[in-house]
């Protein structure tokens, strides 16, 4: 297991401080202060993925749990409709993200905004994000979208327009609690319910039309 570059800004600064209580024989602190240690470091940890199904079958991007799935209209997809699978990450959940699907990067866009939890509807509209779309090796296009919550300060994404990515790649981070919306052409057929836990570059999520089944 590794873990994302993201963490250590947050871990250094409290194992540092952890030891210095040790130094200091303040032993109650410099256990309190490594556990936190240990704990932030656990949000960060990029567990090894793989996933050897159909090449139509599309992977979930983020780990966590379904809480919703409806029809929508997302102007960087395009004018028709597409299904919008909504992942909630818990400050338990892996919070690396990763690609659903090989493809080229068209789009990736920050947008700064609010902290509201993220379990809230308005999160989606209101809050920090960045959208990645990606055109699939087909011709059709997804979309990523991470979500800050409450205590997500940052989302990070990995990606820039015009990037090859393949399916399990690290496509980027959020930190801590958060959401991630994952967008697919309504023709799709969606593998996942409400209330699904799914686990990032290998949960089957969605199938693309023609598809042979799903594997892992």
């Amino acid at each position: 297991m590794t873990f994302a570059r993201e963490a250590w800004v947050f871990v250094l600064p409290v194992a540092v401080l952890a030891v210095a209580a040790l130094l200091l024989q303040w032993p109650k602190s410099s256990l309190a202060l490594g556990l936190l240690a240990v704990l932030v470091l656990a949000f960060f940890r990029v567990p090894s993925r793989s996933f050897s199904g159909s090449a139509q079958t599309l992977l979930a991007p983020a780990n966590g749990t379904v809480t919703e799935i409806r029809l929508v209209q997302e102007p960087l997809l395009g004018p028709d409709r597409t299904r919008r699978i909504t992942t909630f990450l818990s400050v338990f959940n892996i919070h690396v993200q990763r690609a659903p699907a090989d493809g080229r990067v068209v789009e990736s866009k920050f947008t700064p905004g609010r902290k509201v939890a993220a379990f809230r509807p308005e999160a989606g509209e209101v809050n920090e994000s960045h959208f990645v779309v990606v055109e699939t090796t087909n011709g059709d296009r997804i979309g990523i979208k991470q979500i800050a919550g409450l205590l997500a300060r940052r989302v990070v994404s990995y990606l820039e327009t015009g990037q090859q990515v393949q399916r399990g790649d690290l496509i980027g981070v959020i930190k801590f609690g958060s959401r991630v919306d994952f967008y697919v052409p309504e023709s799709y057929e969606v593998l996942v319910g409400k209330g699904d836990t799914v686990v990032e570059g290998h949960t089957p999520m969605a199938m693309m039309p023609g598809g042979a089944g799903s594997g892992s």
